[in-house]
């Protein structure tokens, strides 16, 4: 009997990956602006949807955690695969260069789908793995960042599926991909037995005085969020992910344009500023769910959010310096990808350990809408910034904002109830 729950826990893993690399498609937006440049969209034009899916995947994810008790993580994951793949597939269908049916397809409809599926593994890994959260979770969602590198390749230098068969028939034959990997990952997406532990996992225990002061004993969305602790969280994240994303959007154009200020040709400008992002950025954000998350579980979620935010800040600043020049854009994006990768590890972890590993799948959905907010405010103020020709001013605000968010984390004290 345990070796079957051994093995379940070893397709928790591996469904997680497979959902998580689909899902990840978010992240390759950037191989697509500029085609979409090309078709006379601005730069804020191209923000835009990839805001708008943002925004879409963090309020969906709330409805999701509300629902996952009730549908059931599997189904969750399946109606997600099926959402996102459609709305990708329908995007191609119409010919990929249309504005508002992009921002609808892609944006509302694709986040929709992202929103669906992304809070099953992360719920579903920790119950399976209580004595290994941070490892799981950062596993669970590595590939949401392995998954931009796979989905940008193939479409530019690995297939050149863009260059070969156009916009319209890359977005319809990813939906297909997307919705077919959910599908089959979200078969193993089940919860584990009640009462069930790892063999010789000793859960820790929690002394009775310790039991309504200690908000890591289980609080529900509405008690946690009458505490200071859950917008000290929001606010911190809400400034990590915005810097983040911002990054993602703009690692493509902003680089090309400094490249081509020292005297680089477009061609030369593009294939470096595509590698940067491609290869450097999406490896480390793949790497760093994995391994912020494993140091968590040494280090405490708390430290590590304030060494991941604090150097991230600094990174971000920096990199104003390092996107025109070669092997400094590929260590910038290398050190940013990595730390925007440790939010994913990070932030539901500290929800867990701060609000109770039970409700997680319920409450995590909550701090998660700080993504949603800072994927709309990071990227369209470097899209806004970067068409009147200052995209160095949108780095600078966004690194200042995130070691604010440092500050706010050092403010975090244990929860308590009421």
């Amino acid at each position: 009997m345990e070796d079957k729950k051994v093995m379940s826990r070893g397709f928790v893993v591996l469904g997680a990956i497979l959902i998580q690399l689909a899902l990840g498609a978010i992240y390759a937006w950037s191989v697509f602006t500029p085609s979409l440049a090309d078709a006379g969209w601005t730069r804020t034009e191209t923000q835009v949807v990839f805001a708008v899916g943002l925004a879409s995947f963090a309020v969906f994810m709330v409805f999701a955690g509300k629902k996952l008790k009730s549908w059931g993580p599997r189904n969750l994951a399946i109606i997600g695969g099926i959402v996102l793949g459609l709305g990708y597939f329908l995007a191609g269908l119409i010919g990929g260069t249309s504005f508002w049916a992009l921002v609808i397809l892609i944006g509302l409809i694709g986040g929709a789908g992202i929103g669906f599926a992304y809070v099953v593994p992360i719920a579903v890994g920790m119950q399976w793995f209580p004595d290994k959260k941070g490892m799981i979770t950062g596993l669970a969602v590595a590939g949401f960042g392995f998954g931009a590198l796979l989905w940008v390749k193939l479409a530019g230098a690995w297939g050149h599926l863009i260059q070969n068969l156009g916009l319209g028939t890359t977005f319809w034959i990813y939906g297909l991909a997307f919705g077919a990997m959910v599908i089959i990952g979200g078969i193993w997406m089940i919860f584990p037995p009640q009462g069930w532990k790892p063999k010789g996992y000793v859960p820790p225990e929690v002394k009775d005085e310790q039991k309504k002061a200690v908000g890591t004993i289980d609080f529900t969305s509405n008690e946690m969020l009458r505490t200071p602790q859950f917008y000290l969280i929001f606010l911190t994240f809400v400034f990590s992910a915005g810097a983040g994303l911002m990054s993602i959007g703009l690692m493509k154009l902003y680089p090309i344009e400094a490249l081509q200020e020292q005297g680089l040709g477009f061609a030369e400008a593009s294939a470096i500023a595509g590698t940067a992002m491609a290869v450097f950025f999406s490896l480390a954000n793949g790497l760093g769910r994995i391994l912020w998350g494993i140091m968590s579980d040494k280090l405490g979620r708390k430290t590590s959010i304030l060494l991941m935010t604090a150097t991230q800040g600094v990174l971000v600043i920096l990199f104003n310096f390092m996107a025109g020049h070669e092997i400094w854009l590929y260590v910038g994006a290398t050190l940013i990808g990595f730390n925007f990768g440790g939010n994913f590890a990070l932030f539901p972890t500290i929800t867990a350990d701060t609000f109770g590993a039970k409700n997680v799948g319920q409450n995590y959905p909550f701090i998660f809408l700080a993504y949603g907010v800072g994927g709309i405010l990071g990227p369209i103020l470097g899209g806004a910034l970067g068409d009147v020709g200052n995209f160095a001013l949108a780095f600078t605000i966004t690194g200042v904002a995130v070691l604010v968010g440092t500050v706010l984390t050092a403010m975090v004290k244990p929860a308590k109830k009421d």
